[in-house]
């Protein structure tokens, strides 16, 4: 029994001892962890003066040469050399040769057929002299300046309607004309530049026999250029034909001064854009160049350019009442690259220049040049 008594004391007092211990340690232990501070973030803000904003819209494409030509052969033979290597790149003057294309053959055939008309128009004047003698001089002075070596001169105007029956009936119309077929087709086979230029595209040289129908190269005038764009639908009805427009590369290196030339009038119905072409002189361009415009489509009244980062989701923005952030609703007039155009926020409305991390409605803040100012004071 005494053991028993024993053993329970002894366990009492080591729970009591326990209990003391625990206690003990935890009343020991000190919250060593520093109490949070109150951080007021500082804020950039504008103070908003709502006027006119230039809506610019953007658009880019690639040049294309305004005046341009592609040489296609109408009739077949070989291609002779010419003064200038029909090459890419090689320069022409208005007017000068291109292509020459063999037409010893068929320009043997032209002559046999103005040789024949001299020979059919030398056979009436016997006749004409006795029953026609008043019409016999005109005709005399066509075949005194008729020259096989030139292109054939136009016929005598006709003055009677016996003489008409006359030279109708010996046939001298129908060799006439079939005389000006020959000779319109053998200026075919020489193709002068239609105006002073470069060879963008050579697809044959000399020796080549060339076949009708067949694509001989493109031909470009490098003076004057036009860049295509595309047009959003809603500011395309802005634009006007002789509306001055501001270019650059893409580097932005180098700035164009060009102007709209025309404007198409239908609507791409999948995009809902307008074709606009732009018109762009310089020495510098060259065919093919990628360029960006800057296209003026209007104004936009009691408006303001903000940057895209501090617009919020659902159309609205920050402002600074009483160093606390508020929210306001604004309606978006235009989205540029960078920046949109917000209407419907008050004059004189500070609103948050520069995005805060983490900010909400309520909170506490600091303007950046209140709180320099309160620290020097």
């Amino acid at each position: 029994m005494r053991k028993i008594i024993i053993s329970v004391l002894a366990g009492v007092v080591i729970i009591g001892a326990s209990i003391f211990g625990a206690r003990f340690i935890v009343n020991s232990k000190k919250d060593r962890r520093p109490k949070p501070q109150k951080v007021v973030k500082t804020v950039f803000v504008d103070t908003v003066k709502n006027g006119a904003v230039p809506i610019i819209v953007p658009a880019n494409g690639n040049l294309m040469a305004k005046r341009r030509v592609e040489l296609y052969a109408e009739v077949q033979g070989v291609f002779r050399p010419g003064s200038k290597l029909f090459k890419t790149g090689q320069k022409y003057r208005g007017g000068e040769i291109l292509i020459r294309i063999d037409a010893s053959e068929y320009y043997a055939s032209v002559q046999s057929a103005k040789s024949n008309l001299y020979n059919l128009i030398t056979s009436i004047m016997p006749d004409l002299q006795l029953d026609y003698p008043e019409h016999f001089s005109k005709w005399q002075t066509y075949l005194a300046n008729f020259d096989l070596s030139k292109s054939t001169p136009q016929l005598p105007e006709i003055t009677s309607e016996k003489e008409k029956y006359f030279i109708t009936g010996r046939g001298i119309y129908t060799s006439y004309y079939n005389v000006k077929n020959l000779e319109q087709r053998l200026s075919k086979y020489t193709i002068y530049a239609p105006f002073e230029g470069v060879l963008a595209e050579a697809l044959v040289t000399e020796g080549t026999l060339v076949r009708a129908g067949q694509k001989l190269g493109e031909f470009i005038n490098t003076g004057v250029y036009e860049l295509q764009v595309a047009v959003s639908k809603t500011y395309g009805d802005f634009l006007r034909v002789g509306e001055q427009v501001t270019l650059h590369n893409l580097e932005k290196t180098q700035k164009y001064n060009g102007e709209v030339a025309r404007i198409n009038g239908r609507v791409d119905q999948a995009s809902q854009t307008i074709t606009v072409f732009i018109e762009v002189k310089g020495e510098q361009l060259k065919e093919g160049q990628y360029l960006e415009a800057n296209l003026n489509a209007k104004q936009e009244e009691n408006a303001v350019e903000i940057s895209r980062s501090l617009l919020l989701d659902n159309n609205q923005v920050f402002v600074v009442r009483d160093s606390i952030l508020d929210v306001i609703d604004v309606s978006p007039v235009y989205f540029g690259e960078k920046t949109v155009v917000v209407k419907d926020i008050p004059d004189d409305t500070p609103i948050v220049a520069k995005p805060v991390a983490g900010a909400y409605a309520g909170m506490l803040v600091s303007v950046f040049g209140e709180s320099a100012q309160t620290a020097s004071e």
